[in-house]
């Protein structure tokens, strides 16, 4: 398959090109199957992922690599390595794997200049901070600017009752109180070829991004639609804010996704799923035709 004019790198392929993607995971995260698929019966989410006995599925963490030119940007961080022990026993987190990733590519954290967290969630920012040998918190990419919605940033420092599982202000607040935390106003171009584009639905200021060049565009879609099974419009989080917003917003990008050949990216789905590939539209029907990473 020739996705010109990229070279799309993804599990170890090369595609012709220029700029590079390179589809990475921090791990793994265990959530309960059922806010992970919201309305959908267990019944029928239970043959897509099988819950261990507490309920939960697991999630990947991925993230996208993206080297444009001479400029390496990041989307998500995956969930780092802060957590207590209790925290990775309820999440059935292990080991970042985000760093040794980057190493495999001969890069290191120095090498980041820009990180898009999608959100301020822990499983999608938690590592953008770590713990340095003094015990304090500092950037893990010590260079880069991290861009985030200020409607997102603002919720994060207070969240409700409903969201505050889901945030810690360690993963970010350092970077604020540096100066390294660039707060977007909506839809934003970070670099020729690199935008990103907000949603809102599954938090407040929830972002995509999109990276173009010639014409192909790739979309990493966050938690709008975190695994394959959430292309289905009704199948929404319920964990998120605006499930109405969300569904909008799903049906147009998607919408997008298939009349212009997107290729998606799906920030949870698990190795042995499709992490990316083309909707179509098959006789009415829509259909994913992934790509084997």
């Amino acid at each position: 398959m020739t996705v010109n004019p990229y070279t799309l790198v993804l599990g170890g392929r090369t595609l012709a090109g220029r700029t590079s993607l390179h589809l990475l995971t921090d791990g793994v995260v265990k959530m309960d199957g059922g806010a992970i698929f919201g309305q959908v019966p267990k019944g029928q989410w239970q043959e897509w992922m099988s819950p261990d006995r507490r309920n939960r599925v697991r999630l990947g963490l991925n993230c996208l690599l993206v080297r444009a030119g001479d400029k390496n940007f990041l989307i998500d961080s995956g969930s780092g390595q802060k957590f207590s022990a209790e925290k990775r026993e309820t999440y059935g987190i292990g080991n970042g794997q985000l760093l040794p990733a980057l190493k495999n590519l001969g890069l290191t954290p120095q090498d980041i200049h820009g990180v898009v967290l999608t959100s301020l969630h822990f499983e999608h920012s938690g590592g953008s901070t770590r713990w340095d040998r003094s015990g304090g918190l500092v950037p893990t990419f010590p260079k880069a600017h991290y861009y985030v919605q200020a409607q997102a940033f603002e919720e994060a420092k207070a969240p409700n009752e409903r969201g505050a599982e889901g945030y810690c202000l360690d993963d970010f607040m350092p970077l604020y109180e540096r100066g390294q935390v660039e707060l977007l106003d909506g839809d934003t171009l970070l670099a020729p070829g690199v935008m990103v584009r907000s949603t809102g639905g599954p938090c407040m200021g929830h972002q995509i991004a999109i990276i173009t060049h010639g014409g192909e565009r790739v979309a990493f879609l966050g938690d709008l639609a975190p695994t394959p099974f959430h292309l289905q419009l009704a199948c929404i989080a319920a964990t998120d804010r605006w499930p109405e917003d969300t569904l909008e917003r799903k049906r147009e990008i998607l919408g997008e996704a298939i009349k212009d050949g997107w290729l998606l990216m799906f920030s949870h789905a698990l190795s042995d799923q499709q992490r990316a590939g083309y909707l179509e539209d098959r006789n009415g029907r829509r259909h994913l035709r992934g790509i084997d990473i």
